[in-house]
């Protein structure tokens, strides 16, 4: 646990790994909703590159751009996303501003067997549903 805490345990590598897996892959979305500082998450970006957990992938050549994907290694980072969101969604104060629920539509419990309907969970069934009106998949939807 402790050799993976260290490729991936800091906060703005999980967050980063968080935003790539729903679908917000450019670093302008990632900085935006997870709060990093630039310099930081450019940081936890490359390192997480570096030991096989993201790729980037050019998106534009002038300016040259890229975009980050999970590796198979990232997206086996899945399990680990969903139990710390499901630690926080129970011991947390505050009710989360989202949930994720299994394509039946219902929540999911720590145990990744649907409640509702029984069916073991796989990552394509998931969808993030969200719960308040001022957020939506890239983050809060209300500029402050």
């Amino acid at each position: 646990m402790a050799a993976a805490l260290s490729l991936v345990g800091e906060k703005w590598a999980l967050l980063a790994v968080r935003e790539i897996f729903w679908g917000n892959h450019r670093f302008d979305e990632i900085a935006r909703n997870t709060g990093a500082p630039r310099d930081r998450l450019a940081a936890r970006l490359r390192s997480l590159e570096g030991v096989g957990v993201v790729e980037r992938r050019p998106y534009s050549e002038r300016p040259p751009r890229y975009e980050y994907h999970l590796t198979p290694a990232g997206r086996d980072l899945s399990t680990v996303m969903h139990a710390l969101r499901s630690w926080g969604d129970r011991w947390l104060e505050g009710e989360p501003p989202s949930a994720v629920a299994h394509s039946c539509g219902e929540d999911l419990d720590g145990l990744y067997v649907c409640r509702h309907c029984g069916d073991e969970v796989r990552n394509r069934d998931l969808e993030l549903q969200m719960r308040t009106p001022e957020w939506d998949r890239t983050g809060p939807t209300i500029e402050g």
